[in-house]
């Protein structure tokens, strides 16, 4: 005969094969074994159950039945108990007692449950991984995760649910309900959790106390995290890397990084993720939520950590020490980022392009320029960013805010990076340093940027045109060629720019500024980059060379300019009007002028209006008497260098240009043209009055005079400063001053 013990096992495995679930105390087994003969089966999930009224009670979960209503909020419920329960709520009855903490609780179960949380016991334990729980609900919750149950759905978009309180959490997505009210500052919020958690920026209440230390915490889960690093005890190992935990928790949440696993989903745009944590913080994307409140300056967070980063800048507390340049940093997080640059580890690889980054934050940014994902969007002008930060920078520009400020100068910045470039100004200090060649940079970044200019290295490419940048910087300012977006606007003329750079010089044209100063001759300049090239006027450098003929340049501009005429003259934009041709675009916007009779740059003294900048800067040094160029021969001064150029060829007695027609020759190229029209017989220059023309525009300039009513003295005598000849012309004048050149020389 079979024992007791053995039919009873055989039984408990006949009703595991009926409803596949393991019993864990005799008493199911004795509520099943009696009911053996007729179970009752769910229709919808298949679950069975020992006694009819079980099924129907089991049933409402599915229907969302809820019979059972209290008269005086009217809150509805599947069963009479939970009812009952939800009185005592109501009449605020709380007759029973903690003798510990003398909290007090309206029943007997709820003391029950609380004591536990003292006396740190677990009664009820899963028969399939052997965790413990101080509450049966607690344990059945969790047995969901096991059989990935999920009876609760949502009537509005079907998504289904392990217990009922997501359901009533998730439902608030669709009605935007909060509840949950703060009574110290009147937020409110969607979680009783978040609630709680917010609560605690005021109060700076701390329950959770470590008694090797003293250190308190505002949250139990941090108390655990902590109280690891005095036991430094790690029992949970991972099978695939030997990496070791002090919480099986976490070992969990490492294994995902093996298999790629993200069991939480957001039910509003279905974006997934590892942890349950991570999916509560993205959510606030969704609700806008920041339930953490900085009591210093009243910024908000959506977590708690980013607030005890942030906290620190009004602190200046930096814990956290590098062991090998001795650099302190407020978080262990930025410790762990920092130690990276010296042993150079980079552990996130990028499985597309197998490039290695120090930073999992680096990897997602990277990762975008191959998706092409920009999920972050301006609200005001709906351009997407790939990463958040960038979307904070760019939307400064439409805020006009600058809360970098500097404690020197008190110079306000929109971004922290450009602050601390700024700083350096002060300190002049340059930490880093070129393998290469050894020049140093203030930054790590300007250093890299640097490097590549040894290796040729452009990582960075245009998917428009295929070119390739050495910069991400210079590759965004590139594609604004293709976009032709201009998103930098002048407040003052409203003319737009596609680089923050260009706008800013633009600006100094309004404000006369010129921060650039010589240090040989005191000019001034709006530019650093025009300071430097006429820097080069004093010290006659040249360091652009022609890799065909050797001639040097003191601008890359020039160079590229002479190098055509190796390379023969290929004229790619063309005229529409006459049909000319240009190598440049800028030769064929300033062509157009001539026929548009656009002259956009305008004397403020005498209103005169030129075609090109350069004309009116070259007109003001008439008001001015302003003389930059010397000739170091004679020291007679000009006010242009092609003149001073020409000038020169006086002492040398250079004439390079010859007539191909008589071989008369000449020391200027214009000189040249000009004496041509006495072969040819063309006359360029036309009076628009009388319609005469002439072959020298100082000559049509000399005839339209006859024109000008009222003119007291038609022709301005010029006197020689030699011997005193009166000449009518300028050009008469500088002929004969030639004859006293020829005689000093000789």
């Amino acid at each position: 005969m079979e024992s007791h013990s053995s039919i009873e096992s055989d039984k408990i495995d006949f009703i595991n094969d009926l409803c596949q679930k393991t019993l864990s105390t005799s008493t199911n087994f004795r509520i099943l074994a009696r009911t053996d003969k007729q179970l009752f089966k769910c229709d919808v999930c298949g679950k069975v159950f020992p006694q009819n009224c079980h099924l129907k009670r089991h049933f409402r979960t599915h229907t969302n039945d809820n019979p059972f209503s209290c008269h005086i909020c009217c809150k509805s419920f599947s069963q009479k108990y939970h009812l009952h329960r939800h009185y005592q709520t109501h009449n605020s009855e709380k007759p029973y007692s903690c003798d510990v903490c003398g909290k007090d609780f309206s029943q007997k179960r709820y003391l029950t449950n609380h004591f536990r949380t003292h006396t740190n016991e677990k009664p009820y334990s899963c028969v399939l991984c052997n965790k413990q729980f101080s509450q049966k609900g607690q344990l059945n919750e969790h047995y969901r995760t096991h059989t990935n149950e999920r009876p609760y759905a949502c009537d509005v978009c079907g998504k289904q649910f392990s217990e009922k309180r997501y359901v009533t959490k998730h439902f608030r997505t669709h009605t935007g309900e909060k509840p949950y009210s703060c009574l110290t500052c009147d937020k409110r919020f969607s979680h009783k959790s978040d609630l709680n958690k917010h609560f605690l920026t005021h109060t700076n209440e701390k329950p959770f106390s470590c008694n090797l230390c003293g250190k308190s915490f505002s949250q139990k889960r941090y108390f655990r995290d902590h109280y690891q690093s005095h036991t430094n005890e790690k029992p949970y190992s991972c099978d695939l890397c030997n990496k070791q935990f002090s919480q099986k928790t976490d070992l969990n949440k490492h294994y995902r990084a093996h298999t790629k696993e993200k069991p939480y989903s957001c039910d509003i745009c279905d974006k997934s993720f590892s942890r349950k944590s991570n999916l509560n913080v993205h959510y606030r994307t969704h609700t806008n939520e920041n339930p953490y409140s900085c009591n210093v300056c009243h910024k908000e967070f959506p977590r708690r950590s980013i607030l005890n980063v942030h906290y620190r800048t009004h602190t200046d507390e930096k814990t956290f020490s590098c062991d090998v340049c001795n650099k302190v940093f407020s978080h262990p997080s930025h410790l762990n980022i920092h130690y990276r640059t010296h042993t150079n580890e980079k552990p996130y690889s990028c499985d597309v392009c197998s490039k290695k980054f120090s930073q999992r934050g680096s990897l997602t940014q990277h990762y975008r320029i191959h998706t092409n994902e920009k999920p972050f969007s301006c609200d005001v002008c709906h351009k997407k960013f790939s990463d958040k930060s960038n979307l904070n920078h760019h939307y400064r520009i439409h805020t006009k805010e600058k809360p970098y400020s500097c404690d020197i100068c008190n110079k306000k910045f929109s971004q922290k990076q450009h602050l601390n470039e700024h700083y350096q100004s002060h300190t002049n200090e340059k930490s880093y340093s070129c393998d290469v060649c050894h020049k140093e940079f203030s930054y790590k970044s300007s250093l890299n940027h640097h490097y590549r200019t040894h290796t040729n290295e452009k990582p960075h490419s245009c998917d428009v045109c295929q070119k390739v940048f050495s910069q991400k910087q210079h590759l965004n300012e590139h594609y604004r060629t293709h976009t032709k977006e201009k998103p930098f606007s002048c407040d003052v003329c409203h003319k737009e720019f596609s680089l923050k750079s260009n706008l800013t010089m633009h600006y100094r044209i309004h404000t006369n500024e010129n921060p650039y100063s010589c240090d040989v001759c005191h000019k001034k300049f709006s530019r650093r980059s025009i300071l430097n090239v006429h820097y080069r006027t004093h010290t006659n450098e040249k360091p652009y060379s022609c890799s065909e003929c050797g001639k040097e340049y003191e601008t890359s501009c020039g160079l590229k300019k002479h190098q055509k005429s190796h390379f023969g003259t290929d004229k790619a934009h063309k005229c529409d009007l006459c049909g000319k041709m240009f190598s440049e675009k800028s030769g064929l916007k300033k062509h157009l002028m001539i026929h548009t009779g656009e002259k956009p740059f305008h004397c403020d003294l005498c209103g005169k209006m030129f075609a090109e900048r350069s004309g009116l800067k070259q007109h003001c040094m008439i008001h001015t008497g302003e003389k930059p160029f010397q000739c170091e021969i004679c020291e007679k001064w000009f006010n242009k260098k092609s003149t001073l150029v020409v000038h020169k060829k006086i002492h040398e007695n250079a004439k390079e240009y010859k007539c191909n027609l008589c071989e008369k020759t000449f020391s200027e190229k214009s000189k040249l043209k000009q004496h041509n029209f006495i072969h040819t017989g063309e006359k360029p220059f036309q009076c628009e009055t009388c319609g005469k023309r002439c072959n020298k525009k100082s000559s049509l300039v000399a005839h339209t005079k006859i024109h000008v009513t009222g003119l007291s003295s038609p022709v301005q005598v010029q006197k020689c400063s030699e011997c005193g000849i009166e000449f009518k012309s300028s050009s008469g004048l500088w002929k004969h001053k030639k004859t006293h050149m020829k005689s000093e020389s000789s």
